[in-house]
């Protein structure tokens, strides 16, 4: 007899899992139930279609119901949605646009997602306020646009896809502001990567709102009424808030949710009913680092989930899925952010001893013409020495460098790994020393002692408290054009001669603008019997990223 198999939902982990089945064998009986009138499109590319980087539509179209029977001899009910599961007699019951009836299975696949979140507040469902999560709400986004012409627009939620349709709209010549609840957008990275990431978007003119909601969305007027009481115009506004599992088919049959919000599963992807899988955003997965429960909604792991759970139904649970790192990348205009693993804030959380440590570096050989500068900040462990997590930002060479830092921590390396890795080198593409290189070093240099680091964080806490004297190691000109309040000012090259000046028996802070020289001032200060002593990583300029201290001018 053929094994029935029918999965809800489609799109990625459905339609991927689909796909694997019909690979994994030719006499299974393979059914996909899709709500939407899509079973698979390139969700991730809604937003350049609208910005009018994707001209063609059709190519975000990746099956049709038509071609997965063609090809795959998958079945496909499209406009159709699942209403009920029977677990006892394995059956689901549909209501298409003829009918309601049941389809029986041997195994069930629940992929459905998630949906975003829509506040419900005073204009919110007015025509001019959108949402963007299916290739409908793309087009009528796209339509009103092209119909009506606005001139300004309001995003609603600094993460993902509000910076992707903040980009979108400016490129379509519309006055773009972008409000944040939280202190700073990227709210999935630390604080000083939302930083950067805001003065990207304020340099192309994208005005940014962080620490302030909405309050109602004023139809007659086209503006939106902020929480602090300001009103700014927005002739369109669009809603990217977050997204909720679609969990009401699993809770009405009587599965097992987690402890995050999202659908319980085992290691092999199953739910709490043994014949009854699920994959993609509807999940509730491991973290590989902390090990504990998350949800962590992005394209590939969904892709991968559904590879893995089609797998384990037919080949009786061969298979573990392993959790996720979190890897993710958004491009920022011209530039690109990207992170993987725990921020320092979430590694805190989860109670590791960890320590950061920054770099800013060119991509490629600073003689190279076009060499850009790249952002990275590397988190670890320091009872294990164990890569926890990376963040960088930056015009070019960015991916790279995260890909490469989720593979070092997806195989359990530490900073000593990093330090040897053997990256490929030619002037236009690196350094002989990459950033990642180098980045070890410092952390390295940092652990054993022969040049101690402090975070910009606690080093402005311990500057505040007046329990350290600061010194800039910056030429006269460069402390100038701004310096921590209170720094004195001895320029590295000066240092061997104006020791006089700094005692022996008080703490001191080195900085210049980078990290660089000041780790030269802390080896040349320890070569000549100074103890007492850290060099801020990252320098002035994370600093200045960190924030909360007085600059002087």
């Amino acid at each position: 007899m053929k094994t029935k198999i029918i999965i809800v939902g489609g799109v990625a982990a459905g339609a991927t899992a689909a796909a694997r089945l019909r690979r994994l064998s030719e006499s299974a009986e393979i059914t996909i139930i899709e709500r939407g009138p899509y079973v698979s499109y390139a969700n991730c590319g809604l937003p350049y279609f609208i910005s009018g980087d994707i001209k063609n539509r059709a190519k975000l179209l990746l099956q049709t119901p038509e071609g997965f029977l063609k090809r795959y001899n998958v079945n496909v009910f499209i406009n159709t949605e699942a209403l009920e599961i029977d677990k006892l007699n394995k059956k689901v019951k549909i209501k298409t646009s003829e009918e309601v009836k049941y389809l029986e299975y041997d195994y069930l696949l629940l992929s459905q997602g998630g949906n975003p979140i829509f506040p419900e507040m005073p204009g919110s469902h007015a025509e001019h306020v959108f949402k963007l999560w299916t290739v409908p709400d793309m087009d009528r986004i796209s339509h009103f646009i092209d119909e009506k012409k606005p001139k300004t627009a309001v995003v609603v939620g600094g993460g993902f896809i509000g910076l992707e349709m903040a980009e979108a709209f400016h490129a379509r010549n519309l006055s773009t502001s972008i409000i944040e609840m939280a202190d700073h957008v990227m709210p999935v990275m630390d604080k000083e990567f939302g930083v950067l990431v805001k003065q990207k978007l304020n340099q192309f003119g994208i005005t940014v709102e962080v620490g302030v909601g909405v309050k109602g969305i004023l139809p007659d007027t086209k503006e939106v009424e902020l929480t602090d009481g300001r009103k700014i115009s927005g002739d369109m506004v669009l809603f990217s808030v977050g997204v909720r599992p679609e969990l009401s088919l699993a809770k009405n049959a009587g599965l097992e949710i987690g402890s995050t919000g999202g659908l319980l599963v085992n290691k092999y992807l199953q739910t709490s009913d043994p014949f009854i899988y699920a994959a993609g955003d509807i999940l509730e997965i491991t973290n590989k680092i902390s090990n504990k429960k998350v949800r962590i909604p992005l394209a590939g792991p969904a892709n991968r989930q559904g590879r893995i759970a089609a797998t384990n139904i037919l080949n009786n649970n061969s298979i573990k899925y392993g959790g996720a790192l979190g890897t993710s990348v958004v491009k920022i205009l011209d530039s690109t952010a990207a992170s993987t693993g725990l921020t320092e804030k979430t590694a805190i959380e989860n109670g590791f001893n960890c320590d950061v440590v920054y770099l800013h570096k060119e991509h490629h050989a600073g003689y190279y013409p076009g060499a850009e500068m790249v952002h990275l900040k590397l988190v670890f462990d320091k009872d294990s020495n164990k890569i926890l997590g990376a963040q960088a930002f930056g015009k070019q060479g960015i991916d790279k460098r995260i890909d490469v830092l989720s593979t070092a921590i997806f195989a359990g390396m530490t900073v000593e790994d990093l330090s040897e890795l053997d990256l490929a080198y030619a002037p236009p593409y690196s350094s002989a020393n990459d950033p990642i290189n180098l980045i070890s070093f410092v952390a390295l240099n940092s652990i054993s002692g022969f040049s101690p680091t402090i975070s910009p964080k606690n080093a402005i806490q311990n500057i505040l408290k007046d329990n350290v004297q600061l010194i800039d190691v910056r030429t006269p000109d460069e402390f100038k054009n701004g310096h921590v309040k209170g720094a004195i000012n001895i320029p590295v090259d000066e240092i061997r001669n104006r020791m006089n000046e700094i005692p022996k028996d008080k703490l001191f802070y080195i900085t210049c603008r980078v990290g660089y020289r000041g780790h030269l001032g802390v080896r040349i200060l320890k070569e000549n019997g100074y103890s007492n002593l850290k060099n801020i990583t990252g320098g002035y300029l994370s600093l200045l990223l960190e924030g909360g201290f007085e600059e002087e001018f």
